[in-house]
């Protein structure tokens, strides 16, 4: 059996994660989106009268969005990677993928809501 494992260290997993990055930042429309909504988003959220736990609960909902993202993005390349075919399991796979995102684009909205309500009301 071969193993194609490298060597890891704190340094090389720092590596390849800034390479898994830079790669998504070039190649998926759908994180650089989220990356520039991001700066939109943070400066909302820190300017906001929230109370620090509800500005904590925003800024981690919309990182999950972002580690969602980059998942679902694994998950395509992954199945790209498998095969060329049209087939209902990589349809499927891709599918729930982007389920996945779209599930944690509504709890951010919902935790927005939901604390604007508290907040305002």
């Amino acid at each position: 059996m071969v193993n194609n494992k490298p060597k890891y260290t704190l340094f090389n997993n720092a590596s390849y994660a800034l390479d898994g990055f830079v790669h998504a930042f070039k190649n998926e429309t759908s994180f650089k989106l989220e990356l520039l909504i991001a700066l939109i988003v943070f400066p909302a959220i820190y300017f906001m009268p929230f109370e620090f736990m509800y500005k904590l609960v925003l800024f981690v909902t919309y990182f999950m969005i972002m580690i969602a993202e980059l998942l679902n993005s694994a998950v395509e390349n992954v199945v790209d990677l498998v095969t060329t075919d049209i087939h209902p399991l990589a349809k499927s796979a891709k599918d729930i993928g982007a389920t996945a995102v779209l599930f944690t684009v509504v709890l951010h909205i919902c935790c927005w809501l939901f604390i604007g309500l508290h907040t305002f009301l």
